[in-house]
């Protein structure tokens, strides 16, 4: 089976966001990249996560064309690849409606980074899309999705944001595999929820100081990290 271990991985995270909690129905999809061979793997369209098994797992190519007969991929899939093409190190797409990081991206609004379990994951504020213009919905509307999410990424790095809502749509997450970028969207989904209760609590609520951001962030991530073990 082509790219077997790939779909087998890719098949799991889907199926793992059910698990998590983080999608209804078949509100959601997740897929994976072999950049050597230049090929995607991603869920196929409308089908249940009780379903799933890698053999029905989708492949296509970079232009979003079929590589074998199969299902259809995801209708996401060319936010996907527009995704993939303009972030180079990442491996792993995550598309949700999680609850309450969608009621941030219907509002238009971002996450703000009120405290250290937000600035673990994310650096800063999560930001939210401009909204689709009318010749972006009616034409190439899924491409054009992923295409203002690049844009508002012109000066951020994904690595340090592995996140982004898009106005009155809802969340995509990525990471360096399939199971990183889920592992993504329950960070968000939580850091979200934190978020709305403390603007219910206190709507006027300051983010918090820079410092303290980049204190629990870097120690995470980057060179200087040193949260964990060492590998090896």
């Amino acid at each position: 089976m082509l790219l077997e271990p790939l779909r087998q991985e890719v098949c799991e995270a889907n199926r793992d966001l059910e698990r998590q909690k983080l999608v209804l129905m078949t509100w959601g999809n997740v897929s994976g990249i072999d950049r050597e061979k230049g090929l995607m793997v991603i869920k196929p369209s409308g089908v249940p996560y009780s379903e799933l098994s890698p053999k029905n797992m989708v492949v296509v190519d970079l232009e979003g064309n079929l590589v074998e007969p199969s299902l259809r991929p995801s209708s996401d899939a060319p936010t996907h690849l527009a995704l993939y093409a303009a972030f180079q190190e990442i491996g792993g797409i995550t598309h949700t409606h999680s609850t309450h990081a969608t009621m941030f991206a219907q509002a238009g609004r971002p996450i703000p980074c009120f405290g250290t379990t937000h600035a673990d994951h994310f650096y800063g504020e999560v930001p939210v899309t401009r909204a689709l213009r009318k010749r972006e919905i009616e034409e190439n509307y899924e491409r054009n999705t992923g295409l203002v999410i690049v844009e508002l990424f012109n000066r951020r790095d994904p690595l340090q944001m592995p996140a982004v809502l898009v106005a009155h749509h809802g969340p995509f997450t990525w990471g360096k595999t399939p199971m990183l970028s889920v592992h993504n969207s329950v960070a968000l989904e939580e850091v979200a929820r934190m978020a709305m209760g403390t603007l219910q609590l206190a709507p006027q609520a300051p983010p918090m100081p820079g410092i303290l951001l980049d204190k629990h962030f870097l120690r995470k991530h980057g060179p200087g990290a040193y949260y964990g073990q060492k590998s090896g």
